[in-house]
């Protein structure tokens, strides 16, 4: 898990505390751009039906996202994926898409301050690249898990149109199979062309691809 410093979250407290009422409406479709960090920097641009059911106060929001990620240990990759050499000045670099659904729904006032809870699943495209300067090597390692996440975010009104808002929660993705040059390291034991004695265990050692991760985000909806 990366490590969010708490005077950045106690500030994102405070200002949900000291900012005025959410500005949302029943029936509106807004549509934002979020920025902040999960495993790495990135943005989410999201759209969300506020309140789309008569009876229940539930809005529900499609986001797709990229984040920038740490690869993990390359020579560890190296030996897990390719070979024991160790010829060569690693270079890495990681990444990944999300693809997140969420429902959202009203759980508690601070002040004049609402509260949404979100909850929902998400799936992860994950990407790490190792390239080994003057070793003529250069791979990436892939995987897209499943996972499931929450949190609590607040909206404050800009103008009629605008709302600032923030987002506060947590995403656990699942296990699952690391792919990397000709070697898939699979979650159940069943790998192709693994290299020595090496698992799944030992690749998820040396990838350092989603697992748990806070989310901390901010950004601008505009209602369309």
């Amino acid at each position: 898990m990366r490590k969010i410093t708490p005077l950045f979250l106690s500030v994102l407290a405070i200002i949900m505390v000291l900012v005025g009422v959410s500005p949302v409406q029943a029936g509106d479709f807004r549509a934002g751009l979020n920025l902040g960090t999960e495993a790495g920097f990135g943005g989410h641009l999201h759209g969300t039906f506020f309140n789309f059911t008569q009876d229940l106060p539930l809005s529900a929001r499609f986001t797709l996202g990229y984040n920038q990620a740490s690869a993990g240990d390359p020579y560890a990759a190296r030996r897990v994926f390719i070979n024991n050499n160790t010829n060569g000045t690693p270079e890495d670099s990681a990444k990944y898409l999300q693809a997140r659904f969420d429902l959202v729904f009203p759980v508690m006032k601070i002040g004049r301050q609402q509260i949404f809870l979100f909850v929902g699943p998400r799936l992860a495209n994950y990407t790490a690249d190792f390239v080994y300067v003057g070793g003529n090597e250069d791979f990436e390692v892939k995987t897209n898990p499943w996972g499931v996440g929450f949190g609590l975010e607040s909206y404050f009104a800009i103008n009629d149109r605008a709302d600032f808002m923030i987002q506060v929660g947590l995403d656990h993705f699942m296990k699952s199979d690391l792919e990397g040059h000709d070697t898939i390291y699979t979650v159940d034991g069943d790998h192709i062309n693994p290299r020595e004695d090496y698992t799944w265990d030992s690749a998820n050692e040396a990838i350092d691809q989603p697992e748990t991760e806070i989310l901390v985000m901010v950004g601008l909806q505009l209602k369309l």
